[in-house]
């Protein structure tokens, strides 16, 4: 069974992709919630153009991928879940859980540590906030983030089933939370109780630091307010606020596929400041 499962990996995160995508370009196209600066057919062909390399990337170097990671581990015996005999359906629950916290802890640390957050930088410098910032990533944090998935899979033994479920519900909020959209202000502040919307998740891509190093939940909403990093709203209002990088401000660098792919090699010896400087100050440490 979850060799069948794992054989159709792709193409159901592939439909999952697709379904997501296309309610969330309607939606924007019907209701945004913030006039863009940049036009979108520059922005849409870079960001996606850098989707497909990543896509290519990752099966190229990880042809199973996270739940072929997991039904290998579970062949080994790998995982503290190997071991405890759950119910399958308790088992996928804490298996989603604990995957999400390892994101969110992995993207605090894209922040927090300078080299890391050079990488990560490619995400944020994004001019503009839409569904495709969602799937604006470096290859270099791809390569990262599956390595840490991998290792994560291998310790917790999640089943595949709930590997699945988790590499679904990471893309399809990832895009949910970087539309260009808002929910009923009385219902949205229900709803970001449980899940991360757009609005809150819109105020960690502020050009200030102390808003950029807060919000770093994708899925869950409650891992920022467990370890202090959650903000409600940012100063300037989501509509006032200003988004990107304060440093990258120009199209051609941070809106053209070989500009964000070079983005990470840039400035060389002012690495420090845009890393672990930027989070320092952000979190009202000493340096």
């Amino acid at each position: 069974m979850e060799n069948q499962i794992t054989d159709h990996e792709f193409l159901v995160r592939g439909g999952a992709f697709i379904a997501v995508f296309v309610a969330m370009a309607a939606w924007e196209c019907l209701a945004p919630c913030r006039a863009l600066s940049v036009a979108r057919a520059v922005r849409w062909r870079s960001n996606l153009a850098l989707l497909v390399l990543n896509t290519f990337i990752a099966r190229l170097l990880f042809p199973a991928a996270a739940a072929g990671m997991a039904h290998f581990a579970a062949g080994q015996g790998w995982g503290v879940m190997n071991h405890l005999h759950l119910p399958p359906w308790l088992a996928v629950v804490l298996a989603v859980i604990a995957l999400d916290f390892v994101i969110w802890l992995q993207h605090v640390m894209l922040h927090a540590i300078a080299p890391l957050w050079r990488i990560h930088r490619v995400h944020h410098a994004d001019l503009d906030y839409d569904l495709t910032t969602g799937a604006r990533f470096h290859p270099l944090e791809i390569v990262l983030s599956m390595l840490i998935k991998f290792a994560a899979i291998a310790l917790l033994g999640p089943p595949v089933v709930a590997v699945i479920v988790f590499e679904v519900l990471l893309n399809a909020t990832a895009m949910f939370n970087h539309g260009n959209v808002s929910l009923p202000t009385g219902f949205e502040r229900y709803v970001r109780y449980l899940l991360v919307t757009p609005d809150m998740h819109r105020v960690h891509h502020s050009v200030e630091d102390d808003e950029s190093n807060s919000n770093f939940g994708f899925n869950l909403s409650c891992w920022d307010r467990l370890f202090g990093t959650y903000r409600a709203t940012p100063r300037g209002g989501q509509r006032g606020m200003t988004l990107g990088i304060r440093a990258y401000r120009a199209p051609r660098d941070v809106c053209r596929l070989p500009g964000m792919l070079a983005l990470p090699f840039r400035d060389q010896h002012n690495g420090d400041a845009l890393g672990r400087r930027a989070w320092v100050r952000s979190q009202g440490v000493d340096d």
